[in-house]
């Protein structure tokens, strides 16, 4: 079931955490930012404990998630680390170890002969759709509990995070 939040009140919750920011008690701000983290940790704890569960380490999960979100299906070992904001070295290694599990296999690069690059597998594929369903139930509990004030106050500091906003539509509307 899905919870619709107003624009307008989505958008003047993000404008006062911007101007919460900028004052010297910042208590506002940091409470918004309590609950973004909140909601979005216990999601990704969510995650990791089926990733786990399915034999996967969470950061080889959130690799497979990249290479398999990417435009092509494949990345380069320096974008799946870049990815996962992790040195390229620790991104060889995750995808040594996915690529001896049959979850990813290496390519050449038809642009550039002298690159690998790393793509998921039919197996990836389907671990990866059956952690998600394992999860999504999870995850619907969890977010099911929030009011709607804690998810428009999430929702308006990663807007804040990301340098989005509705802009004059809110205020015209």
């Amino acid at each position: 079931m899905a919870i619709v939040i107003d624009a307008d009140s989505l958008e003047k919750r993000r404008r006062q955490a911007v101007r919460s920011r900028a004052v010297v008690d910042r208590h506002r701000y940091f409470a918004g930012v309590a609950q973004a983290r909140y909601v979005l940790r216990k999601v990704f704890r969510i995650i990791e404990e089926h990733a786990k569960l399915a034999g996967l380490d969470p950061l080889a999960h959130q690799a497979l998630i990249q290479i398999y979100g990417s435009a092509t299906m494949q990345l380069r070992i320096k974008d799946v680390a870049e990815r996962l904001d992790v040195a390229p070295a620790l991104a060889s290694n995750l995808l040594k170890s996915l690529e001896r599990a049959g979850l990813v296999g290496r390519v050449r690069s038809t642009q550039d002969q002298r690159a690998m690059l790393v793509g998921i597998t039919p197996e990836g594929r389907k671990l990866l759709q059956q952690i998600d369903e394992r999860v999504q139930t999870h995850v619907d509990y969890f977010t099911q509990q929030l009011s709607a004030q804690a998810r428009e106050i999430a929702l308006s500091i990663m807007m804040f995070y990301i340098g989005v906003s509705f802009g004059e539509r809110s205020a015209r509307s």
